[in-house]
């Protein structure tokens, strides 16, 4: 079955990011001026409702994203929102450059059908055409892509039950990668002339997306983040999930955390980071990466930008998606910039709206 993964939309989105902690949700403008934040919100979801990026409670999350609904104008319905996780396939195949679009879209049922790891009438496949191949001029790259029927459906319901429509069911990987667009005027002048890895970092999900020229060229998951982090505290100090939680937040640590449960996950996200800029380094045979630029719930860890520039050598910023944006009267960005490293999967999905 065909999705509309890749689809293009006129009317205003809004951006919906579903993760295992928390719904974030952004609504862009976009004027002369640039773009403007005309709304957002983010709201906690209970522990076990969302589990391996899959929604195990859509009960639970209609009636999050019922409350998050309310924050957002009455005439926005429409949202974009993302899979993920082992669910979802991404693949580049080579097809012939003359076959007409039906030709193709048969082609590709044939590929998907080699290629995919489940039976096609479980999967809603969507593909892209993207250039003609370096190597063979008589080619054309195309984006497969491909996910679990359940997980859209999943999200499609829970949308249903907040009173909003999806419209646009993207990946996201290529959401994060599509944010580039609103922290490139952070780079310095220069950087963004060389490849730019976004990496996010969850709690359940380290998400990396590498751009090069404003293209989304590669893409990778793990399953890391900041749970690791917690599951630590809650093991070397014999803490509840909620304690561990709240004394995360609060830098309520004991005074040894840093040498005993942080410099460990610090040193595993290194490693996990280094790994996969590796990974695309020899796969893309392309020139280092020029800058990073680090999101998601563990970019709010202490001095994570200088550990990163230090042990990487390259560059690194934390995410201010929303800086060089317009505010709407009403919102306030000072409470959005405290937290806007966590809305950058958001903001990509939000963008679909002019694409």
């Amino acid at each position: 079955m065909l999705s509309n993964f890749f689809s293009s939309r006129n009317s205003k989105l809004i951006g919906i990011d579903i993760g295992s902690h928390s719904v974030k949700a952004v609504l862009l403008g976009q004027s002369s001026g640039g773009y403007q934040v005309e709304a957002f919100a983010m709201l906690p979801i209970a522990k076990g409702v969302v589990v391996d990026h899959t929604i195990v409670d859509i009960e639970a999350i209609g009636a999050v994203l019922k409350n998050l609904r309310k924050r957002f104008p009455k005439s926005a319905a429409d949202a974009a929102v993302a899979v993920s996780g082992s669910g979802v396939i991404t693949k580049t195949i080579y097809l012939s450059a003359v076959q007409s679009d039906d030709e193709l879209e048969a082609q590709i049922e044939i590929e998907a059908d080699n290629l995919i790891p489940y039976p096609l009438n479980e999967v809603n496949l969507d593909f892209e055409k993207l250039k003609i191949n370096e190597s063979d001029p008589g080619k054309i790259d195309v984006l497969l892509t491909a996910a679990r029927t359940e997980l859209i459906e999943a999200r499609v319901s829970a949308l249903e039950l907040g009173q909003l429509k999806a419209q646009i069911m993207d990946i996201e990987g290529y959401a994060l990668g599509r944010s580039f667009e609103l922290i490139k005027g952070q780079l310095a002048e220069g950087a963004e002339n060389k490849p730019v890895a976004l990496v996010d970092i969850g709690s359940a999900m380290l998400t990396i997306a590498i751009v090069e020229k404003g293209e989304t060229v590669f893409i990778r998951e793990q399953a890391f983040g900041g749970e690791q982090y917690t599951q630590s505290i809650i093991s070397y100090y014999g803490m509840t999930y909620e304690q561990a939680e709240a004394a995360k937040i609060g830098n309520e640590l004991p005074r040894n955390y840093v040498f005993e449960v942080l410099a460990p996950f610090q040193t595993s996200m290194i490693q996990q980071i280094r790994r996969t800029l590796q990974i695309y380094s020899t796969s893309k045979g392309s020139e280092d990466i020029g800058s990073i630029v680090v999101s998601g719930g563990c970019a709010y860890l202490e001095g994570i930008e200088n550990l990163l520039s230090e042990e990487l050598r390259i560059p690194t910023i934390v995410a201010q998606p929303f800086s060089s944006c317009l505010f709407k009267e009403g919102v306030s960005p000072e409470q959005l910039q405290r937290e806007s490293a966590k809305f950058m999967v958001a903001g990509g999905l939000a963008l679909r709206s002019f694409s």
